[in-house]
């Protein structure tokens, strides 16, 4: 592999359409000219348009293929999907911080399929944030965050710092501002205003947006510039066609 190139891991789950998971990561990494590694947390059957089943990948699995990469690469930042507990997450994370304390990380929190199909439960609000505060960046849409901090909007937890990590809010589900994503960081909130591409709905495209973002993490791009750039990018696959499937190689 080119020394040029930054490496960077998506550890998710495995989607046999490619449109999500660690095969939309891997290609959305290949366009950011990174060297993408992945681990699967997870086998699913599943198309572009429907959830059928899962099969979990062992977590001891998972970390000795942790640490087996990182003790032969130096990875510049972590892209984390789907997981099936916060304990799951939680030693995931741990692996990472111990091995290489200065690796990004950016958690897509794929709490339920479009389907319904529920992957996690978020009960322990009190472990969570001792969890966020080992990641650099999440990206949920508007259904997770109230999942992840029921009292966001009603109480503007943001405005406290209650939340141990930068948030960048997906508009994809915001119907008053539709396609408007919001950045939050400590002392600031960036607003991603959508262009006049005209995009289609896209299956996985929250995982194609938080790899972009990971990749550009990986090139020390800071994470207002990492999100601007992911939008664009996310933006030109949202209109590559009109399906439920795109196409990572856009003009």
């Amino acid at each position: 592999m080119s020394e040029n190139r930054p490496y960077v891991l998506s550890i998710a789950g495995f989607d046999p359409t490619g449109g999500a998971g660690v095969l939309a990561d891997v290609k959305t990494f290949e366009q950011h000219q990174v060297a993408g590694f992945a681990i699967s947390t997870a086998n699913t059957i599943q198309t572009e348009n429907q959830f059928y089943d899962i099969q979990w990948t062992e977590l001891s699995f998972v970390i000795r293929s942790i640490e087996t990469l990182f003790q032969n690469y130096t990875i510049k930042a972590v892209k984390i999907g789907i997981v099936p507990s916060l304990h799951y997450l939680n030693r995931i994370l741990s692996t990472v911080k111990l091995l290489s304390p200065t690796t990004k990380i950016v958690w897509d929190p794929v709490l339920k399929s479009t389907t319904k199909f529920q992957f996690i439960d978020v009960e322990d609000y009190f472990h969570l944030n001792k969890i966020l505060s080992k990641i650099d960046l999440i990206t949920p849409n508007y259904n997770e965050i109230l999942l992840l901090f029921p009292d966001f909007f009603s109480k503007k937890i943001w405005l406290t710092n209650e939340i141990p990590t930068a948030v960048l809010l997906k508009g994809g589900h915001n119907l008053s501002a539709l396609g408007v994503d919001q950045l939050f960081l400590k002392n600031e909130i960036i607003d991603l205003l959508p262009s006049e591409t005209n995009c289609s709905e896209k299956h996985g495209s929250g995982c194609v947006l938080s790899a972009s973002i990971t990749a550009n993490l990986a090139f020390n791009q800071s994470q207002k510039e990492a999100c601007k750039n992911a939008k664009t990018y996310i933006e030109k696959y949202l209109s590559s066609t009109t399906t439920l499937i795109g196409y990572h190689y856009v003009q």
